[in-house]
């Protein structure tokens, strides 16, 4: 029978890179790695580390069992977060990521209805890179994303993908700019044009911009690169370039500024939740109905 030390042992040896190592990190002495280890070795049948002068190192077939072992193991480190948080304080606690336009005007009303069913919220803010790290690393059990649509996002099959609103992107002008005036721009007629783009020159947005300006045989060039949408309204109003924002992004638009549309095909962001399948009791469910909600009613606002 399969015990979770052996799967910790695997997982050390193949962090560690010899069995002396291993046996320091997890505070074991070097006969007990090697006991633990012949037993799940004798377990499948077959060998699993490969060890030589230099250390040991997981084979084929231990690298292929080393992501279910760490599974495994992630998916006691929740259960035991999760009852100890229910023990200790006598509630259930999800916690939750996003970026700065999502939490602004997704997440409150799904976070209200969190808090009144008794559930512990704890929120933290970032940038799409910080949000996946911390899903991947499961210190987030659900975080509100974005992507091209039809992307793919870079996350394991332990999380499950619930799409919310496609956000468009604007095209953000200055007052003065030759075009302000008109509903729907030409992409092609703004090549010499410089651009306000994302801190992350891989964001989503900036790609789908640089993929629709490809189509017409140029690059936009980047002036300044920010993920503070009211700096970028700002210097677009001082003429320091143009801009293609997220709606959402956009609920306060700048004085000096123009919206205006890409007469090309739309361009946008999908917006999604991304959750683990097994968090938090019942807390998902209830998140991901609140925001498709609110994300309903935002986007029938803007179709007034």
């Amino acid at each position: 029978m399969l015990e979770l030390r052996q799967l910790h042992v695997l997982k050390a040896i193949a962090r560690e890179g010899s069995l002396a190592a291993a046996a320091r990190a997890l505070h074991y002495s070097q006969p007990t790695i090697t006991h633990h280890l012949a037993a799940l070795e004798a377990h499948f049948g077959h060998r699993l580390v490969q060890r030589g002068p230099r250390g040991a190192e997981l084979n084929e077939l231990g690298s292929s069992l080393l992501p279910h072992a760490e599974a495994v193991l992630e998916r006691l480190r929740l259960a035991e977060q999760e009852i100890r948080d229910l023990a200790e304080q006598g509630t259930h606690a999800v916690h939750i990521g996003t970026f700065p336009t999502a939490g602004a005007l997704l997440l409150p009303p799904a976070v209200k209805a969190l808090l009144q069913a008794g559930v512990r919220v704890t929120l933290s803010e970032g940038e799409l890179p910080m949000l996946l790290k911390g899903l991947r690393a499961r210190q987030l059990h659900a975080a509100l994303v974005f992507s091209e649509p039809g992307e793919h996002l870079d996350l394991d099959e332990e999380f499950e993908l619930h799409a919310l609103l496609r956000d468009p992107l604007q095209l953000v002008l200055p007052r003065n700019h030759r075009f302000a005036d008109r509903d729907h721009v030409p992409l092609e007629e703004l090549e010499n044009d410089d651009w306000i783009g994302a801190a992350d020159p891989g964001d989503p947005c900036d790609r789908a911009l640089s993929r629709a300006c490809a189509k017409h045989s140029f690059q936009p060039v980047y002036t300044l690169r920010t993920d503070d949408y009211a700096v970028v309204q700002g210097f677009v109003a001082a003429g320091a370039g143009i801009a293609l924002v997220p709606r959402l992004a956009l609920s306060t638009p700048h004085r000096g500024v123009v919206l205006r549309q890409l007469a090309d095909l739309p361009l946008a962001r999908e917006v999604s939740v991304a959750a683990l399948r097994t968090s938090a009791a019942g807390s998902i469910p209830t998140l991901v109905e609140h925001l498709r909600t609110q994300a309903h009613t935002i986007q029938r606002r803007w179709s007034d």
